[in-house]
């Protein structure tokens, strides 16, 4: 192409709720997006795979036009029935579409107005169901949007049925049967796939950690049907309401989930801890497990924080003081390093069992017990990083990368705003982040500081290139400790697997696990919007009843079009629209920690009092205003 300022590239079509989309490059890490115009986006759906030209402008922005579609991944609509000229069309979700298309149907057509879920055969969009409950409606949504797959192919169905005819068997496996060992989860998780087991401390004074996960691969044969459907989703979903696993139900949930008294087939890392925390030896090895014991997190958290003994400690009663001391170790040695451990409240939707709409929203903080089995993880994860790497052997590594200089400066002027001095100069180490975060540990300021904090320290992802983990203060870092609804963890397992049994030749550089990686990426992405997207339109229909109440809130981001406040008691985030603001017009500070008009100014931290004005469910959107005072 003779153009140097224009170039063809392949990538997926994203589309924007105000009718212009984006066109990511496929294969470019991190990505490049190209603006789209309305016209341009037309005849496409989000996700659509598209060859596309792109253009770059003067002043350094590309442009994408001439898209032509390679392939439609998307098998699903979610939308709103308009009628057109006497014919009844589809008006879609407009973050998978900004047109309307027609819909195709046997009998009359549905009312206009009415909520429903249709499926793209070829060019036809048909119509498949109407959905009458707010529930189904937004499920539908969130599903459709994201192009999550619900049903389980015929062929990995079957695959899934034989594998629950595979025994938990010893076979060359250690036996670790009579080792005290416990699950550890919320009351109402199915696929439990990890286990603990700490054994008391040597001579020495070290004591032993072994951190079993299920074997997921003894029963998903690395290319089946069952491999590839597991592949293509590259991770469950966990939507408010419900779970779409990664792997069918009857496995994750039964037949591979470490249920208490039966017989289990793991991968087990053994950690070797000395006093000071330090991991001194690592074991990684095939296993046969059975846990003594399905255990809460709360009861769990009482034992730790109370030494209430529950009937479910109650066989592991011996064992169980020194998780104590495995907590403790680990967080010392990872205090000495640096990163941060976020202990923060989150937010969590009371469903109506009946009905499935929201009737509470509850913040929850982390207990000792979730604290405990976090750092268990983190160190498995760890320790089998480091000893894929010294074996030479290849992996799928969780990367972070240090912040850059343009973040650490907007930490740095936040800190500042609320009288601390972070001290961090133009670039941040983990052990200057650990420090600023014991400053602002306990003070009122933390919620709108910390999260400042964690947008300043960006997304982790999945590569082939062993690199640092700087949240975590990790020389290296993988995810080992779920198989069941991770696929990097699964492609871990098997690279341990090969070494172990010596089945595989080794690249470090292999482009099959490095497109692994990249999808993988973009799954996990995918995942992470879905789950948030439901949680907003569940809390957007819960603040509905609300509306025109007051709250307290406080100013936690500062966006171009307004200022997003959290409420004090439940969490819930809103935005104040600055032409809703008094004594406009306003402009965002270059820092974007605040917004100024000639006589106002509100900054992230800042305490507000706000009105429920409106919500939109749909979106996920909730508006408000400043109360009135008095």
């Amino acid at each position: 192409m003779s153009d140097p300022n224009t170039r063809q590239a392949r990538g997926l079509v994203s589309v924007h709720p105000r009718g212009f989309g984006f066109f990511t490059e496929e294969d470019t890490d991190p990505p490049r997006s190209s603006f789209v115009t309305p016209p341009e986006l037309n005849a496409f759906l989000a996700d659509d795979v598209v060859e596309a030209l792109v253009t770059a402008g003067e002043d350094g922005r590309t442009t994408a036009s001439n898209l032509r579609l390679i392939d439609r991944p998307r098998s699903e609509l979610f939308g709103t029935v308009v009628i057109h000229r006497g014919v009844a069309h589809l008006k879609v979700d407009r973050e998978v579409a900004n047109t309307d298309w027609a819909l195709v149907h046997e009998g009359p057509a549905p009312a206009a107005g009415a909520h429903v879920l249709a499926r793209i055969e070829g060019t036809k969009v048909v119509l498949v169901e109407v959905l009458d409950t707010p529930d189904a409606q937004t499920l539908a949504q969130v599903i459709a949007r994201h192009g999550i797959a619900t049903v389980v192919p015929p062929a990995a169905q079957a695959e899934a049925e034989r594998a629950r005819k595979i025994p938990h068997t010893v076979n060359g496996r250690r036996d670790l049967r009579e080792v005290p060992t416990v699950t550890i989860d919320a009351a109402s998780t199915r696929d439990i796939d990890d286990a603990i087991s700490v054994l008391p401390a040597d001579e020495d004074g070290a004591v032993r950690l072994l951190v079993s996960i299920a074997d997921v691969s003894a029963f998903v044969p690395e290319g089946g049907a069952l491999d590839q459907d597991a592949r293509a989703r590259a991770t469950s979903v966990y939507l408010a309401g419900r779970v779409i696993p990664m792997l069918p139900d009857g496995l994750s949930s039964e037949w591979i989930s470490l249920l208490p008294g039966v017989d289990r087939m793991c991968l087990t890392a053994e950690l070797r801890i000395d006093p000071e925390g330090t991991v001194v030896a690592v074991d990684v090895y095939e296993s046969l497990i059975r846990s003594w014991s399905r255990l809460t997190y709360d009861e769990v958290a009482d034992f730790l924080d109370h030494g209430d003994v529950s009937p479910g400690i109650e066989p592991v009663f011996e064992a169980a003081p020194w998780w104590r001391t495995v907590s403790a170790r680990l967080h010392m040695a990872r205090t000495r390093r640096g990163g941060v451990e976020v202990a923060r409240d989150e937010t969590f939707v009371v469903l109506d069992a009946v009905t499935g709409l929201a009737t509470g929203i509850e913040a929850h903080q982390p207990t000792s017990a979730h604290v405990l089995i976090e750092r268990c993880m983190v160190a498995a994860n760890e320790a089998v990083a480091r000893w894929l790497v010294e074996r030479g052997v290849p992996g799928v590594y969780r990367v972070h990368d240090v912040p850059g200089p343009d973040a650490v400066r907007e930490l740095s002027a936040v800190a500042e705003r609320f009288g601390y001095a972070s001290g961090f100069g133009t670039t941040l180490s983990p052990l200057s982040l650990a420090a600023f975060d014991h400053q602002i540990a306990t003070s009122p300021s933390e919620p709108a500081i910390r999260g400042v904090l964690l947008r300043s320290l960006g997304p982790a992802r999945y590569t082939v290139f062993p690199s640092t983990h700087f949240g975590l203060g990790a020389p290296l870092y993988l995810h080992f400790t779920s198989p069941i609804r991770r696929y990097a963890d699964l492609a871990v397992h098997r690279l341990v697997k090969a070494y172990l049994h010596g089945t595989r030749t080794w690249s470090m550089r292999d482009p099959a696990l490095e497109s692994l990686a990249r999808h993988i990426n973009l799954r996990a992405r995918l995942a992470a919007r879905a789950e948030t997207d439901r949680h907003r339109m569940l809390v957007a229909g819960y603040m509905t009843r609300h509306i025109g109440e007051h709250f307290s809130a406080r100013v936690v981001k500062v966006r171009p079009f307004g200022v997003v406040a959290q409420i004090d008691t439940t969490l819930v985030e809103g935005t104040l629209p600055f032409e809703a603001l008094p004594d406009g017009p306003y402009t965002v500070e270059p820092s974007g920690g605040a917004a100024r008009s000639p006589t106002k100014r509100y900054a992230v931290g800042d305490a507000v009092r706000v009105t429920v004005v409106k919500t939109d469910p749909s979106l996920g959107r909730i508006e408000l205003s400043l109360a009135p005072k008095g």
